[in-house]
């Protein structure tokens, strides 16, 4: 038998000796005549057809397949009883199994699969290249490979393959989790999105809540009036106010209420425009993308001067004037992302690269952002998120003190009314600091800061009275 295997081996080596050197004096025509029945050759030979999903996919390979991810998902549920060798991380917070370990197939490793009577095989692979040849980082590009034989492909390609995809979800809906990403580069890296705010615990107006919710619901279940009407599925939302009336609590109740994955985008650590448009594809559907304190990120503040003539500005001007100040601002030190840039990625051809999702900036200071930035297209709803009422204290009362009404809410109504007092604030007074801590205490607390913020703000009034009679003077 050994003799045998021997000998064949001698046989192939010889064979491809004699390939090659045949090949290379044969001129081109013959050559090409050869290797194109060379392969036919060997297709009779062997039956099986190959089928690779990259994980990377487009032109230079930089938008993130969803099937390479629903393949993950699906084989993910088999390779623990298959694969021989896995990969295990800790498991989901949420997850149902009792296990603290989930696993997957391992890279460069292979399992069999099953459907209607037909044996599969699915092969994890990687390469790890060179970026360039003066790159000291590597770049692993991972990817499926799927073998079948060629008598099935009918029934591989038809069904399948439908058959995965459609697996994968009902996976992915029955064990979601959101997700909270960060932007490295033109890479999102993620975590579980845990908080717990709901728009029933956000302390804000009642109306504006109710508007809000059925903005929300009317934008998730509009896929087929946004076709009808010629528009990318998205939608902006500015939120601004002053520090501590809940614009990240917003962000986060949205999330749980649409029940979206959320994009933490910061401007500052992003390269160049370039590298922007990059992480705006590599976000997936049903998603919420949020540039916090936009008021503060590289130079996307300030007005521009707008060009009058006969006491009238011209529009046209006016956006020649934007596109033209924000290219030529770069910091050289760090990220060299423009207004331009930016407004592209929100609204231009590129804003439709995917559907369902949102985008949210938050600021402490709207009158600081460029008119370009937030105009109605762009950011199609402004919600201002303001001081602290009465009935935003009641909401906050209920949370944390699980109280309806108590005999000092009068009270803390009129003082309400009478300062300003962020809902921050408000939550800080109304949380026990101890066990020893009741109700009374709390809300006794909560007056007494109120009633010292009024004192403040008298006397800061009073001073900028007499500083203006002195100016007068």
């Amino acid at each position: 038998m050994k003799q045998a295997w021997r000998e064949l081996g001698t046989l192939m080596a010889t064979t491809m000796f004699v390939y090659t050197v045949f090949m290379r004096l044969l001129p081109p025509p013959l050559r090409d005549r050869i290797r194109r029945h060379t392969r036919k050759i060997i297709h009779y030979l062997y039956p099986y057809i190959r089928i690779t999903f990259h994980e990377f996919t487009g032109e230079n390979y930089f938008m993130r397949s969803e099937a390479y991810t629903a393949i993950q998902t699906y084989l993910s549920q088999h390779s623990s009883k298959l694969a021989s060798r896995l990969k295990a991380q800790e498991a989901k917070s949420s997850s149902n199994t009792n296990s603290p370990l989930t696993f997957s197939m391992d890279d460069n490793e292979e399992i069999e699969d099953e459907f209607q009577g037909i044996k599969i095989k699915w092969v994890s692979n990687k390469i790890t290249q060179k970026t360039g040849s003066f790159s000291w980082h590597p770049e692993e590009k991972r990817y499926y490979k799927l073998t079948f034989h060629r008598c099935y492909r009918d029934i591989i390609i038809g069904s399948y393959v439908n058959h995965v995809l459609e697996e994968a979800r009902a996976i992915e809906m029955k064990s979601r989790e959101l997700k909270l990403y960060a932007n490295s580069k033109t890479k999102w890296s993620h975590i579980v999105f845990e908080h717990p705010a709901r728009f029933e615990t956000l302390a804000m107006d009642p109306k504006k809540k109710e508007e809000m919710v059925k903005d929300l619901v009317k934008f998730k279940k509009g896929k087929e009036y946004y076709k009808k009407v010629g528009k990318a599925w998205k939608r902006g939302y500015l939120l601004y106010g002053p520090p501590g009336t809940g614009k990240s609590t917003m962000v986060a109740a949205m999330a749980n209420f649409m029940k979206y994955d959320v994009y933490d985008l910061e401007l500052t650590a992003v390269k160049d425009n370039s590298e922007l448009r990059k992480l705006l594809i590599n976000t997936a559907s049903k998603s919420i993308i949020v540039i916090e304190d936009i008021d503060c990120s590289l130079h996307l503040t300030g007005q521009r001067k707008n060009k009058k003539k006969n006491g009238k500005s011209d529009a046209r001007e006016e956006g020649k004037d934007a596109v033209k100040r924000s290219d030529g601002e770069e910091d050289e030190k760090g990220s060299k992302v423009t207004l331009s840039g930016l407004l592209n990625i929100i609204d231009g051809i590129w804003s439709a690269c995917g559907g369902e999702k949102i985008m949210i900036f938050t600021t402490n200071f709207v009158e600081k952002l460029d008119p370009a930035l937030i105009r109605r297209g762009r950011m199609d709803k402004h919600i201002e998120l303001s001081y602290c009422r009465y009935e935003a204290f009641k909401i906050l009362a209920k949370n944390y003190l699980d109280l309806e009404y108590h005999n000092l809410f009068p009270t803390i109504e009129k003082l309400l009314e009478m300062t300003n007092m962020t809902p921050a604030d408000v939550a800080e007074n109304l949380m026990p600091k101890s066990l020893d801590e009741g109700v009374d205490t709390c809300l006794c607390n909560l007056v007494q800061a109120l009633e010292k913020s009024k004192q403040d703000s008298n006397k800061v009034e009073i001073n900028e009275k007499g500083k203006v009679q002195s100016t007068r003077e």
